[in-house]
């Protein structure tokens, strides 16, 4: 994910705001406006309200000055039917079931959408990585992976990277698994460094289908990309990769941003000279000549918006302020549903997360067939399927973009419906 920013500190005043909207709620209101475009059984409909499974555990481990601490983790796997369950495990203070859960079925419909052999999961464990050491990191990877071991697997359950957590986290927890099982099993999990069977490519992955799509977007409306304004909400992996490959195809990238606020160029940024997060954490802001605050980049005058951060940061609160044309989601549920449609009022254009930014998942299926055969990819040919797979999708989503009075949002949820009841009904309800 991009940098972590903070969530906004509540009103002083004597009115209570409005509790934001969970990413449960908003993934079953997404379903629903899908299925109401479809002609699909309301009981696929009501299955795919549910996860299958929600795994709570504890997890206990000895921190550095001897004492023993216990942490909550979670695994929610939502829908297995086109293939085992997929998705991240996140290291985060506000990981919750409910969280896991609505993140798990925007899995399952990112998935369904790019056309990959998964249904959708999510996971992680309530704590601040920033706490902890090196070493109590990787003593709660392995016991989470030992708490966990009976419900992942190659077949079963393929875990990935997420917030807070990164290729050696992955390392240690399918090292961890391997030992349990007597075997080095490398398509437990994705997101590992290429040595130990890990992708080219796959760090890079979101943020590069962010720039793919929005290329697309830009070539579809006639909008060329060397007259293209870009502002990018978080600079970590997606948010920087996404802005460097943009800006080496011509775009101006004038506002990138951390937890600390935004750098500001109107004349356009170098962005290959500002560290990532993952390459200098926290260090946007220490280049900038000019600084805005994150809520500012939000609402900057470009032509397209790239909120690559956390989720619900385009609300109902800010959705009237907006002002690109195009905002093209990196971050998962960064736009609420009542935004959503104060936007689409507004006529701007929301490319969804469960499209933009499956480069992740979608290079994760690479490095799982690579696992399974036993032979590593190029990064020339990581890059190559990569780009075939993004424009295979985004045809998919176009045509029911342009056969339908929808949003770009309705359109991919049609499709990833659509193929989702199809695997359904041929596989029928057992017994």
């Amino acid at each position: 994910m991009g940098s972590e920013l903070s969530s906004a500190s509540p009103s002083e005043d004597s009115s209570t705001p409005p509790e934001p909207e969970s990413a449960l709620e908003t993934a079953r209101l997404q379903l629903h406006r899908a299925a109401d475009h479809l002609d699909i059984d309301p009981n696929i409909v009501e299955r795919l309200n549910h996860p299958r499974n929600v795994h709570e555990v504890t997890v206990p481990i000895e921190r550095d000055d001897g004492t023993v601490e216990v942490f909550t983790g979670y695994r929610a796997q939502h829908d297995s039917v086109r293939g085992p369950y997929k998705g991240g495990l996140r290291y985060h203070p506000d990981v919750t079931r409910d969280e896991c859960v609505g993140l798990g079925i925007w899995m399952t419909w990112k998935c369904a959408v790019m056309d990959l052999p998964f249904g959708g999961a999510k996971g992680g464990i309530a704590v601040n990585p920033k706490t902890l050491s090196r070493d109590e990191k990787e003593r709660l990877t392995r016991r989470f992976t030992q708490e966990l071991r009976k419900v992942i697997g190659p077949n079963l359950d393929i875990p990935a990277p997420d917030m807070g957590t990164d290729p050696q986290t992955m390392a240690w927890l399918m090292d961890a698994y391997s030992m349990q099982e007597g075997e080095t099993i490398p398509g437990v999990i994705t997101g590992k460094p290429p040595i130990v069977g890990g992708s080219k490519g796959r760090e890079d992955a979101p943020g590069r289908s962010v720039a793919i799509i929005t290329q697309l977007v830009c070539e579809y409306y006639d909008q060329p990309l060397s007259e293209t304004t870009v502002a990018v909400q978080g600079y970590g992996s997606v948010g920087a990769n996404a802005a460097r490959l943009l800006d080496e195809r011509g775009a101006t990238v004038v506002a990138i941003s951390d937890v600390n606020g935004a750098m500001y160029d109107p004349a356009g940024i170098d962005t290959a000279a500002v560290p990532s997060h993952d390459e200098e954490p926290e260090a946007v802001t220490e280049y900038a000549d000019t600084v805005i605050s994150n809520d500012e980049l939000l609402t900057l005058d470009v032509d397209v918006l790239i909120p690559a951060a956390l989720g619900n940061v385009i609300t109902e609160a800010n959705a009237d302020d907006i002002a690109a044309d195009f905002v093209v989601e990196g971050a998962n549920g960064p736009t609420t549903s009542t935004a959503d449609s104060i936007l689409a009022d507004r006529d701007v254009m929301v490319i969804p997360d469960i499209l933009a930014n499956a480069g992740g998942v979608t290079v994760s299926y690479f490095e799982w067939l690579q696992d399974i055969n036993r032979r590593s990819w190029s990064l020339e040919r990581v890059n190559d399927e990569l780009d075939e797979e993004m424009r295979a999708a985004w045809d998919a989503v176009r045509t029911e973009f342009e056969n339908r009075d929808i949003t770009w949002r309705d359109a991919a949820y049609i499709v990833a419906l659509s193929r989702i009841a199809e695997a359904h009904e041929a596989r029928g309800l057992w017994p």
